[in-house]
């Protein structure tokens, strides 16, 4: 399970205006904010993006100025493939050392869509088991409670965390990750990343007839 929530692209205008810098091709520029406030490109404006994108990383230098932010809701397991992407990527989450005992823990807190019946079943137990658990750390106050329920929590465990990252850290998740094992980074790659702005052209560098 992943869930994609408070999504908004930002600075696109500041991005196109100085990918026309090293030309001073501003008069060429031709966006402008449509009637709800969004930024749109303009055809020449496209087209000049269109063509750094695909000329490399030393001419697309635009894109990194492009921002993202994303409230995504994922299992702690990949959240732990998305941890390699360090440079150019920013995240708060939800704690789970601090607010662990805050809620009573509940199966829906996990993800489990991908599990067999018998694996659900087990499910219920572990979490039936965590949340006796936490009812005895609450009573007690006695750390070593809290440390059962830390250590024995699944990598299945939710967690929601608020990432700001640019289009050229998009770029290089797409590539890696859309033809991965995990069913999550399809989802993200096909419902969040092909769903923003411009990306066939500027992230995903669609050629004009796949377009």
């Amino acid at each position: 399970m992943i869930r994609f929530e408070h999504i908004s692209v930002m600075n696109l205008e500041n991005a196109i205006r100085g990918a026309r810098n090293p030309l001073a091709s501003w008069d060429k520029s031709d966006s402008s904010f449509d009637g709800e406030g969004r930024f749109v490109l303009g055809f020449n404006d496209l087209s000049l993006a269109k063509r750094l994108c695909r000329a490399g990383g030393d001419h697309r230098k635009f894109v990194r100025q492009i921002f993202v932010s994303v409230d995504i809701t994922a299992p702690l397991y990949w959240w732990k493939e998305f941890d390699t992407y360090k440079v150019g990527t920013v995240a708060n989450s939800t704690s789970t050392m601090h607010k662990i005992h805050a809620k009573p823990i509940e199966v829906e807190d996990f993800s489990h869509d991908r599990l067999t019946a018998e694996s659900r079943r087990f499910l219920d137990v572990v979490v039936d088991y965590l949340e006796a658990i936490r009812q005895e750390y609450l009573r007690t106050k006695d750390k070593i409670f809290w440390y059962d329920l830390i250590q024995l929590l699944p990598e299945s465990y939710n967690q929601t965390r608020t990432c700001t990252m640019n289009y050229e850290n998009l770029i290089n998740m797409y590539r890696a990750r859309k033809n991965h094992k995990l069913d999550e980074w399809h989802t993200f790659c096909e419902e969040f990343i092909e769903r923003l702005p411009y990306a066939d052209a500027l992230i995903l560098m669609k050629d004009e007839e796949e377009e």
